[in-house]
Parts: C-alpha cells; structure tokens; sequence
C-alpha cells in the first residue's frame, strides 16, 4: 500500500501543527545569511537549524532535562556554534566580539520567520470546516508569539502551546501529551502535521494520526513506522476532511 494514502481508523476532529519547518521555513534566514556571510549563507543556515535541534535533544535526555534552556537561547546557541564553524574561529569569546551585530540580525530575523505560502488558505479552510487547530511547538512563548502575530495567523489558531509548559521538547512523551490536554482529545482524534520526519515518527509514536510534509523529496526515517500520510505541502492536510 501507498504510505502516502494510508487510511486512518476516523477523520480527526482536530489539527495540530509543528511550527518551525512546517508553519515558517526555518531556511528563509539563508538570504540574510548570505548577504552578512558571502558565499556560505547557505551552510551556515543549515548547520544553523542542525544545531538547534542537536542541543534541545541535548537538554532534554541529559540529566532527565536539568538543563533545559528555552528555545530562543538555543536558537542562539545553535547560531553562534555554526558562525564559529564557517569563519574558523577557535577562541570562544571572539565570535560574540567579532560578530554580534551579524548575530543580532539574524536573531531578529528568525523571531520574524517566513511563512509557507499556501498556509493561510489551508489554515482559513480548516475554518470554514470548523475544525479545532492549534501549534505544538519547541518554540517558547515569545518566540511563537512573534511568528503567528507577522504571519497574521492568530485568528485562524484556536491555540499556540509551547514545550516550555513542561521543559521538555519534542519527541518527549511530555511534549506531545501537551496537545491532547489543550484539545481535550485523544492523541488518535489529533491530526499532527510537521515537515520533520523524526517530528512526524515521534507523533506517530505517540498515537497521533499524522502527515509528514516532505517539501524536499526526501526519505523517511528508517525506524519501521511510517506517518499515516505523506505529503507534498500543507495543502495535503485536507485530504484528512474531504467529504
């Protein structure tokens, strides 16, 4: 059978969805990157959001999380690790010294992320259809606060839910726990939507029904479970409600 036509037991009677990858692309910092980093805008921007995701894995299984970090510090950490990588630099202190204006801007320009274009029809017919939608995020609370607010989503979210509530990120059993408790629901009555493969595995896990928006046309994980579907844009999220 088709993984990406996988029937579902019911239709979802809720939506969640990941917001760094899947709302707003984590990559559209590249063009400034390039712009303060000629030639390696692109690497760092990659090694960037590796980084990111390296550490809140980090903080999350050492020490059974006693030394959580809200997101928006990792994000920076994750930042000032990758300019280090590309300019070479070895003492610890010179990369704030020599590049904290560089590091500033583009700071600024993650809290203000761009969105996918299709997003705001998709999340607009979810609407119309009355179905609940909410974000599961590891961003903290000013982080997604910012990015619904400049994507001009926050009438279209029922609710914005932070791991910060539990100090654990994603793939934590805590983590996902959290949008059952904020939709009043079941995991396996929640469609979970994330264009990270290890996000869409962990949900699945978890017993959410889920999507995987593989934007870039690469393989899934390798872990003998697949996401219910698979998808091309967050446009597929409403196959789950055709009538």
């Amino acid at each position: 059978m088709d993984p990406s036509r996988a029937p579902s037991a019911e239709s979802p009677l809720a939506v969640l969805f990941d917001a760094y990858g899947t709302l707003f692309d984590v990559y559209s910092v590249g063009q400034l990157a390039e712009q303060l980093f000629p030639g390696r805008g692109q690497d760092l921007s990659v090694l960037w959001r590796d980084k990111q995701i390296e550490y809140s894995r980090l903080v999350t299984t050492s020490s059974d999380g006693a030394h959580y970090r809200p997101f928006w510090e990792l994000t920076r950490a994750g930042l000032v690790y990758a300019i280090k990588q590309i300019a070479n630099i070895k003492e610890p202190e010179r990369a704030e010294a020599t590049f904290g204006a560089q590091i500033d801007r583009l700071m600024n320009e993650y809290r203000n992320l761009r969105a996918f274009p299709e997003n705001q029809a998709v999340l607009q017919a979810l609407r119309a259809r009355g179905i609940a939608t909410g974000i599961l995020s590891n961003g903290d609370p000013g982080m997604l606060g910012s990015a619904v607010r400049s994507a001009g989503f926050e009438a279209l979210l029922d609710h914005v839910i932070s791991v910060d509530a539990v100090r654990k990120y994603k793939t934590h059993p805590a983590a996902y726990k959290l949008g059952e408790q904020a939709m009043g629901l079941e995991a396996a009555k929640i469609l979970f939507v994330s264009s990270n493969s290890w996000d869409a595995l962990g949900a699945t896990w978890h017993g959410y029904q889920t999507l995987w928006v593989n934007r870039y046309q690469r393989p899934f994980e390798e872990l003998g479970t697949q996401p219910t579907r698979i998808g091309t844009s967050l446009r597929d999220v409403l196959s789950f409600f055709e009538v």
